[in-house]
């Protein structure tokens, strides 16, 4: 049985970064692929013994075929094949600076950018609603990207269970688009106001010190820890791919990346492994 990623999502949202980072991951990927072709590509593949167990098809470009992904999507389920589908997404104001700033021409570019961004976004939304995996981009780097990118497929074995992964990120920079659970840990005494702190991030010992030294955050976390380790085997048994978890403070640096790093390791003492992503604490 083969292995296959479908990674498609709005023009300018990274889908060259995502084929790139997948590559260097030991995936065999395919670039602007007609989604037409991947159920004959996949028969190639399944049918010659190939050695290549990982492929990832990057599919998009204007999409005047993206009614053919789904289609290739169950046809590849139904050949008892390992199918997930990734969807790279941002915000419209995004978006169209990505496009002003390096002067690319939008595939659907029928009429202007704004109206190219929209129609393309209707014409994606079907495929969004069926992804495994929704990864918003717009506040990320391109080194931001194939960071969270490792973290998802870097860590995972073929055929492994669920993927979790903990994020913590700053309500100041906006709210993330693609977290299944999201916390508000504001309520937290803020190690910023401390003149000593304010300039280290929750990485380190006296920030952890500080936010976990208090009862109420011990108390969060053992009310959030017994959620998770209840929903998580829930979540596996339903049959979803990814779970996101994020842990949201002011600016991203201090609560919520230590709240992050202790959740992901009293996860991973249930035998609930996960991967930690924090959007922020650079910033």
């Amino acid at each position: 049985m083969s292995e296959y990623l479908v990674v498609t999502g709005m023009s300018g949202a990274g889908r060259s970064t995502a084929a790139a980072t997948l590559e260097d991951l030991g995936w065999f990927v395919i670039d602007n692929m007609p989604s037409a072709l991947i159920a004959k590509v996949s028969e190639l593949v399944d049918g010659t013994g190939s050695e290549m167990e990982r492929v990832a098809f990057v599919v998009g470009r204007g999409g005047g075929d993206l009614d053919d992904v789904l289609p290739a999507v169950d046809s590849l389920i139904a050949a008892r094949n390992r199918v997930r589908i990734v969807f790279l997404d941002a915000a419209e104001d995004v978006l169209i600076r990505r496009f002003e700033g390096t002067r690319r021409r939008h595939p659907q570019a029928a009429r202007g950018v704004v109206d190219s961004i929209s129609d393309e976004r209707a014409l994606l939304l079907p495929i969004r609603d069926r992804a495994d995996l929704v990864i918003d981009t717009g506040e990320l780097n391109t080194n931001q990207l194939r960071s969270r990118l490792i973290e998802v497929f870097g860590s995972e074995e073929q055929g492994s269970s669920m993927q979790t992964s903990v994020v913590s990120f700053g309500f100041k920079h906006g709210v993330p688009l693609d977290v299944d659970l999201m916390f508000d840990c504001r309520f937290l005494p803020n190690p910023y106001w401390d003149e000593n702190l304010r300039a280290h991030s929750g990485l380190e010992p006296e920030v952890r010190e500080y936010v976990l030294d208090r009862p109420e955050t011990l108390a969060f976390l053992d009310k959030l820890e017994d959620l998770l380790t209840m929903l998580i085997p829930a979540y596996m048994k339903e049959g979803k791919s990814y779970l996101t978890v994020a842990m949201g403070c002011t600016g991203g640096r201090h609560r919520s990346v230590v709240l992050a790093e202790e959740l992901s390791r009293r996860l991973d003492a249930h035998q609930l492994p996960t991967t930690v992503f924090h959007r922020d604490v650079d910033r």
